[in-house]
């Protein structure tokens, strides 16, 4: 980068005082070390306008920070605006660093930096993480596969028609914002051909196969939201019945996230799902996650209350952790979310979204062909595992609440300086680092235990 005249901070303030150069929104703040390094990175929005980043760039020289990396890409939030990243030298000091931070926060509308120990060392910070549920609109354009870019093993590699669909459904992903109507999409009839092969091979086996709270739930989903062999569900239907029966919402997403970003999700009790189908000419089988998938092995469960929450546990503990904690959580998910059983009536019986999308491992997964251990987080969390194949090893859980105690222990030994609570009426993370955060929440749990005591003593009275 070449270098540009030092400003001093006042002045650069005196041309802003209008508002009309700049607008700094710094969507987040993210003091990672990545791939061993200690660089600091700093996400902001800008005002597209002449001149606009040059003077902006010129902060971190007028604090002497040098910088090693710059991208941008236009704004989803903010109409001619662009987002920002740049990444910080390795030799900034933390007091620089801190002053350029507070100059944009001071802007800054919508600010999400975490508050962190003024003797904590910015190097040592927790990576960023969502606060408000709106924050995983950022997500949209990091995923790490999509639309007609397939691999050259896809089976719609060669297919063109296909590809091109693929984007149709990648560009609707994109574009999605918070709080909007997921598009609904008029699936083609080799579509829903391709969903009722895999649809009525599926509804066979679960009611001897799945556990029973998925059996409870699939037939409400038929009442519903559509659910037949010859009509592939709205996600938009579908979200709207998870969200009245425990919150979780789904979101569209053009292709896989990586597992921090997808996680964070589940703090909010969103799910990433994706609208596609996979290619017909081989029904039985998708490299990826698709709607089939999603839809038959991932949305019954939502709707149950224990999973509900045990799959949020997930992405409460992802806030803020480590690349080797993420890892481990992933992991975890992988073996129960994914392609977890539990104990029910003396019999195993498939709860994870991998099994109950899969017509051949459905059937496999109970057999005593696999390996089944113990569901513990401990050795769970460093289970390899193939994806291309039926898994050799599962985990069995004695239940969901069973599950979510375990992994709720495990997770409070995940090394991070605070605890997090989402709050369902804002919905939002609320960050546990200070004395009023807590004495909040103490007051709400003295709340809702009188609550739990008053209604201790009407059923007593009732029952007399």
């Amino acid at each position: 980068m070449a270098p540009v005249p030092p400003v001093s901070s006042a002045h650069l303030e005196e041309m802003d005082k209008d508002g009309d150069l700049l607008r700094y929104a710094m969507d987040s703040y993210i003091a990672d070390k990545k791939s061993g390094t200690g660089n600091a990175n700093i996400i902001f929005t800008l005002k597209e306008k002449p001149g606009a980043l040059a003077e902006t760039l010129r902060i971190f020289q007028d604090h002497s920070v040098n910088l090693v990396h710059i991208e941008s890409r236009p704004s989803k939030r903010y109409a001619g605006s662009y987002e920002i990243l740049v990444e910080c030298a390795e030799d900034a000091e933390q007091k620089q660093l801190e002053a350029v931070i507070e100059l944009f926060k001071k802007k800054g509308e919508n600010v999400l930096v975490h508050d962190r120990d003024a003797n904590s060392k910015i190097e040592d910070s927790v990576p960023w993480f969502p606060t408000r549920i709106s924050d995983i609109d950022q997500f949209a354009n990091r995923v790490l596969s999509y639309g007609s870019e397939l691999d050259s093993d896809h089976p719609g590699f060669t297919d063109q028609v296909y590809r091109e669909r693929r984007k149709e459904f990648a560009d609707i992903a994109f574009n999605y914002k918070h709080g909007e109507k997921i598009p609904r999409v008029e699936y083609t009839p080799a579509e829903v051909a391709t969903w009722r092969v895999i649809y009525e091979q599926l509804v066979h086996l679960y009611p001897t196969h799945a556990c029973k709270e998925f059996n409870y739930i699939f037939p409400l989903l038929q009442q519903n939201c559509g659910y037949n062999a010859d009509n592939i569900p709205q996600l938009q239907d579908v979200s709207d019945f998870l969200k009245d029966c425990t919150g979780f919402t789904l979101r569209p997403v053009a292709g896989l996230l990586s597992s921090r970003d997808f996680l964070a999700g589940l703090a909010f009790r969103v799910f990433h799902s994706t609208q596609y189908i996979r290619h017909g000419s081989v029904p039985d089988y998708t490299p990826e996650p698709d709607v089939c998938h999603e839809l038959l092995g991932h949305v019954p469960l939502f709707a149950d209350p224990d999973f509900a929450q045990f799959s949020q546990e997930f992405g409460l503990a992802s806030l803020g952790a480590s690349d080797e904690m993420i890892l481990k959580l992933a992991t975890l998910y992988w073996f129960t979310v994914e392609f977890g059983l539990c104990m029910q009536d003396g019999n195993r019986k498939a709860f994870g979204a991998g099994l109950l999308s899969s017509f051949g491992e459905l059937q496999y997964c109970l057999s005593d062909k696999p390996e089944v251990l113990p569901f513990d987080p401990t050795v769970t969390s460093v289970q390899e595992y193939p994806i291309t194949e039926f898994q050799p090893t599962y985990f069995l859980a004695d239940s969901f609440a069973s599950a979510k105690a375990k992994l709720a222990s495990w997770a409070a030994s995940i090394p991070r300086p605070f605890q997090v609570r989402y709050n369902s009426y804002t919905q939002r993370v609320e960050i546990l680092d200070k004395a009023s955060s807590v004495q909040r929440l103490a007051r709400d749990i003295r709340s809702d235990l009188s609550t739990l005591e008053v209604a201790i003593g009407k059923l007593a009275v009732n029952e007399k």
